[in-house]
């Protein structure tokens, strides 16, 4: 009886141990100054072009809302005055463009045009995203909807990037479709709190 227990027990610990390991992002990655980074204002950048670019406006909107919400950061440039700067500015759109093409391209962040952005934006950072997936599906005999975000911020005085994640959050349903919106104000603020800069503890 003792020997069974005694084999259990650290089962037990063992299984706890991966059900708490369960919270987080699917994916998270921190540059070597994430931590100590502490930008004062902050933009989000038009997302990326995917084949959900009717979500565009929606996910800009919860993603400043959420960094709003959490208060780590003096300012965060709206969505409305991000879109004024690019229309007034060709320097400043083509700095989009040609970031946006060498993201694509390379996956890194090319710090020329990431530090113009920065000018023009004015601000200390910026979130550059990605939409996964903004749709209703089914998956294992569920009705869901489903939003998928990938996130990366950026120092805009260095153009290097100082986080980025990706996760996915949905929302199973018999009739009543939920709001995709409102599923991304949950996913932008789950992730958000991952992100530098940190509350201090």
């Amino acid at each position: 009886m003792l020997a069974r227990l005694s084999v259990r027990i650290p089962f037990l610990v063992l299984l706890v141990a991966l059900l708490n390991g369960c919270g987080g992002l699917q994916e998270v990655w921190e540059g070597p100054g994430a931590r100590v980074f502490r930008p004062q204002t902050i933009a989000v950048l038009p997302p990326m072009a995917s084949q959900y670019d009717s979500a565009r406006e929606d996910i800009q909107d919860v993603l400043v809302g959420a960094l709003n919400r959490q208060g780590n950061i003096e300012r965060v440039v709206s969505p409305e005055n991000v879109t004024d700067i690019f229309q007034a500015s060709k320097e400043a759109f083509d700095s989009l463009v040609f970031y946006f093409s060498r993201l694509e391209m390379t996956g890194q962040s090319d710090k020329d045009s990431a530090v113009k952005l920065g000018k023009a934006l004015n601000v200390d950072a910026f979130l550059v995203v990605r939409v996964n997936s903004w749709e209703y599906v089914r998956k294992e005999g569920d009705n869901v909807g489903r939003v998928g975000l990938s996130l990366r911020l950026v120092d805009a005085a260095t153009g290097t990037t100082v986080w980025k994640a990706r996760h996915e959050r949905s929302d199973s349903y018999m009739f009543i479709k939920p709001s995709l919106k409102d599923i991304a104000k949950e996913l932008a603020g789950e992730m958000i709190n991952y992100m530098p800069p940190q509350t201090k503890k």
